[in-house]
């Protein structure tokens, strides 16, 4: 995913861009949700499922958006 969309994605949530590229790759490599929320905590900047649900919402969104571009 390009740097810009997931600097969008840091700002709409209030959210460091660490944490966020952090569980979008970890989304990527197929971590699931409960496990980085549990496992790496570290990682993720100690966010929980719901704030890591919501990354990986927005992230499902624009990769949608650049699709159809």
């Amino acid at each position: 995913m390009e740097q810009k969309y997931l600097s969008k994605i840091s700002e709409k949530l209030n959210l460091s861009l660490k944490s966020i590229d952090s569980v979008n790759t970890m989304h990527n490599e197929g971590a699931t949700i409960p496990f980085m929320a549990r496992y790496r905590k570290e990682a993720t900047g100690n966010l929980d499922e719901v704030q890591i649900n919501d990354v990986v919402e927005q992230v499902k969104y624009f990769a949608e958006l650049e699709k159809r571009k």
